[in-house]
């Protein structure tokens, strides 16, 4: 018999934020109705998002029970820990969930809010006489903030947390590939560096890379 669930919405776009949380559906083999559009760039994009995110921001995610749900990492939390089995997350009692939600959130807070600014630097008051300024600075500390990580976390195994993939290795993935650019983040996480190949080329997620997200 089908299912009647209704199936997660995302609303997101190729390229974006987004990408790591359709990553992570993808591999957990999860359904989910795309409304995409870069809501930077799309003032349509923007209302369309508008009922369910009043900051008109992606990712937003409508759950099958009619909650939403904002914010990357927190959704990225959310799905490994609906779905155990998938072993997408430490568990809650594992001594890796520490760091685990130690990164998670610094990903989030310390380097992916940076891009928020790049696309209208009057959100923190700069004029666009100075945009090239304002985004250079950003990129400059976006790399101190992965050296930083890079530093601290020290991977010694296949992935961020040792021999399993989990949604920290997708997001680490996605947003490294923003600016300044995955070369800039192989100089300054070269530790991270092997693990985000590795996330690049996982068999499972060939086909969504090449539709949502190619690189360069």
């Amino acid at each position: 018999m089908a299912s009647t669930e209704t199936p997660w919405t995302l609303y997101g776009a190729p390229a974006s934020g987004s990408i790591a949380v359709e990553a992570a559906l993808t591999l957990l083999g999860i359904s989910y109705d795309l409304v995409d559009g870069a809501t930077w760039a799309d003032s349509a994009a923007r209302e369309r998002v508008a009922p369910v995110n009043a900051l008109r921001q992606i990712p937003t995610v409508v759950l099958p029970g009619g909650e939403v749900m904002t914010e990357s990492a927190a959704i990225l939390i959310h799905l490994a820990d609906l779905h155990p089995h998938a072993r997408l997350a430490p568990a809650v009692a594992d001594p890796r969930r520490s760091q685990y939600l130690r990164w998670m959130v610094y990903v989030s807070s310390a380097i992916y809010s940076l891009h928020w600014i790049k696309p209208d630097v009057g959100r923190i008051g700069a004029p666009e006489s100075a945009r090239d300024d304002v985004v250079h600075a950003a990129h400059e500390r976006i790399a101190f903030c992965w050296a930083h990580m890079d530093g601290q976390l020290s991977p010694g195994g296949t992935y961020l947390l040792g021999e399993e993939l989990t949604v920290l290795d997708l997001y680490v993935t996605v947003v490294s590939r923003f600016g300044p650019w995955r070369e800039r983040f192989y100089a300054a996480a070269p530790r991270m560096a092997p693990v985000v190949r590795r996330v690049d080329n996982e068999p499972r997620l060939q086909a969504f890379w090449r539709e949502r997200f190619p690189m360069e």
